[in-house]
């Protein structure tokens, strides 16, 4: 199945943790690469938030970004897992990074 076809993953509506400072954005285009689910797009020069739903809040894009422009806290992403864990009775599993990313 191609990647078209495929149904985008969403998460919980508007509760994401992204963050992005535009005018630190360099244009380098990492967090287009790193993200999972294509959340970012460039937009002439610097890089946009496209798809703010999409955002599994693993970190790969503030981790990569080498001017700090991105921000995420790891967690709220993660509220899938914690739904499908407690409704099987189970440990949650998210498979993410639960590292303090340092997000001031």
């Amino acid at each position: 199945m191609s990647s078209t076809m495929m149904k985008k993953h969403r998460y919980l509506a508007n509760v994401v943790s992204l963050s992005l400072e535009a005018e630190k954005c360099v244009g380098c285009g990492t967090c287009t690469q790193v993200c999972p689910h294509e959340v970012f797009a460039m937009d002439g020069s610097k890089v946009r938030i496209a798809d703010r739903d999409a955002c599994m809040e693993c970190g790969a894009c503030a981790l990569n970004c080498p001017v700090e422009a991105l921000c995420v806290d790891a967690g709220v992403g993660c509220a899938s897992a914690i739904i499908i864990g407690a409704l099987l009775r189970k440990e949650p599993s998210c498979d993410c990074c639960c590292g303090d990313t340092g997000c001031d």
